[in-house]
């Protein structure tokens, strides 16, 4: 089916050919999976795509539903973004992604309990020593200590871009505190309360089991000898960027929000204030980094976390949801190994692609990287949200000579990637009233948990708003699509 431009909707829709339109060919013949859509859109105008634009907006603005984006002198609370057009991704295709997704997060759990313990994979040299060594996220504390349930990485938030072969590759793993989950919930709301009438024609999976998965996760790993444990949720506050999803995560899941004023610790169990007095709290659900988390153990600055936390969790008397130190396995100078940490310990090939990654710390790699920038994505290893990120073939040669001066004070600090064409997605402009092909990610949500996993059917689809853009995070001025994955 060639897709009719005289329809309002995409007349002026530009198909670059030399990207993988998720949406149309290179032909502009419509994609099966998306004719029916595009002939339910089209009886809209455009004019009536503003109009739910701008209700979209609304009902997120008065949901709360926005982020902060820091600048150097003040904090800006924002709405998030949210485009009209879902993405829609083919039940077989989800079945790879789901099987991937699921096989990574239980390989980095395994190489986290054996780079505190046995440090095998190191000792037969597959994965260096320096690289866990000199990561900032590699917590001594955390050595010899088993972590109720064996687990770490509880909720994983997995990176996937589409390139232009149609292949489904991971940029990255986040494993410490992955976030933007509740804005997968909040979106197939708002396209429900806007186009309610076009979910009619697709079987799709649901993404509200999300929270009561996320509790049993969390109750799964309780202490030895706790029956019915009681978990919460601790935030840094309403300051915090990702305040909105730690109040939403809460409430869905049925558990209390607290900070680190909340609670207390006593004789190494940790208590919460309430009106009827202290009770002990089994399991904490934690967006507070590591360093933040008990001032007696970590940062003696820190007003949010709770003395003697760790403590308690070093007895084995309340869990921690990631587990203290996970970090240095979503250190991107350790993605490099994901295939050969696959291969170790699940004795499996990778399901998903790697990216090809060069670190600068290698000299091999170091000279390469300085010949090439220019094709070339410099990443900071420890950085998120987009910042740190030099595209090569978007900077000046003043520019490249500057990157090279900062890899070269700090390479261990940098990897450069090949610059990957991210798939493209329709997706509705503002400024232009009309539908733009925009460049589009994934993050999957993964959670493992004493015998459980469970990913989230659907996802987060991040879109770059600004043309050309590759960086899609939020914070760099990205928004999102719902994410419809089909049931067959």
């Amino acid at each position: 089916m060639k897709y009719n431009k005289s329809n309002p909707i995409f007349s002026s829709y530009q198909n670059n050919t030399n990207l993988f339109d998720e949406i149309f060919d290179k032909n502009e013949n419509v994609r099966p999976t998306y004719k029916k859509i595009l002939e339910l859109y089209s009886d809209h105008s455009i004019q009536d795509f503003a109009n739910l634009n701008e209700k979209a907006k609304a009902s997120f603005f008065n949901q709360g539903i926005t982020f902060q984006v820091y600048s150097d002198k003040k904090a800006q609370e924002k709405i998030f973004p949210f485009d009209l057009f879902p993405r829609i991704i083919e039940a077989k295709e989800w079945e790879t992604i789901e099987k991937g997704v699921i096989q990574r997060s239980k390989a980095l759990n395994l190489f986290l309990w054996d780079v505190y313990h046995k440090k095998n994979i190191i000792k037969e040299g597959i994965v260096p020593m320096d690289l866990i060594s000199t990561s900032g996220n590699y917590l001594r504390q955390m050595i010899d200590f088993n972590p109720p349930g064996g687990i770490y990485n509880h909720i994983s938030g997995t990176d996937l871009i589409k390139h232009s072969d149609g292949k489904y590759y991971v940029l990255e793993d986040n494993i410490r505190c992955p976030s933007g989950v509740s804005y997968v919930i909040c979106n197939r709301n708002a396209l429900k309360r806007a186009l309610f009438g076009v979910f009619n024609h697709y079987e799709i999976q649901t993404v509200t089991d999300y929270s009561e998965n996320l509790l049993e996760m969390l109750e799964s790993v309780k202490p030895k000898g706790v029956d019915s444990p009681t978990c919460v949720l601790i935030t840094p506050g309403v300051y915090n960027s990702a305040y909105y999803e730690h109040c939403y995560l809460a409430k869905t899941s049925g558990i209390e929000l607290v900070e680190g004023r909340d609670l207390f610790v006593e004789k190494d169990f940790v208590y919460m204030k309430t009106i009827n007095g202290p009770k002990r709290v089994d399991v904490i659900y934690r967006r507070i980094d590591d360093l933040f988390i008990d001032p007696m153990e970590f940062r003696k600055d820190s007003v949010l976390g709770v003395p003697g936390l760790f403590a308690a969790y070093k007895k084995g008397n309340v869990t921690l949801a990631n587990a203290p130190g996970t970090g240095v396995a979503d250190d991107k100078a350790i993605y490099t190994y994901m295939p050969q940490i696959i291969k170790y310990y699940l004795n499996e090939e990778p399901i998903l692609n790697n990216v090809h990654t060069y670190h600068c710390s290698n000299p091999d790699d170091l000279k390469y990287i300085l010949e090439n920038i220019a094709n070339l994505v410099i990443k900071p290893v420890d950085e998120a949200g987009g910042y740190g990120i030099s595209i090569g073939n978007r900077l000046t040669k003043e520019e490249i000579e500057k990157v090279k001066m900062v890899i070269k004070e700090n390479p261990r600090k940098y990897i450069a990637q090949p610059i990957m064409s991210l798939s493209v997605h329709a997706t509705y402009i503002d400024e232009t009233n009309s539908f733009e092909q925009r460049h589009v990610d994934l993050r999957t949500y993964t959670l493992l948990g004493q015998d459980k996993e469970f990913v989230l059917k659907g996802g987060l689809t991040r879109v770059a708003l600004q043309k050309g853009n590759l960086i899609v995070n939020s914070s760099q001025g990205g928004g999102s699509k719902d994410t419809w994955v089909l049931k067959k």
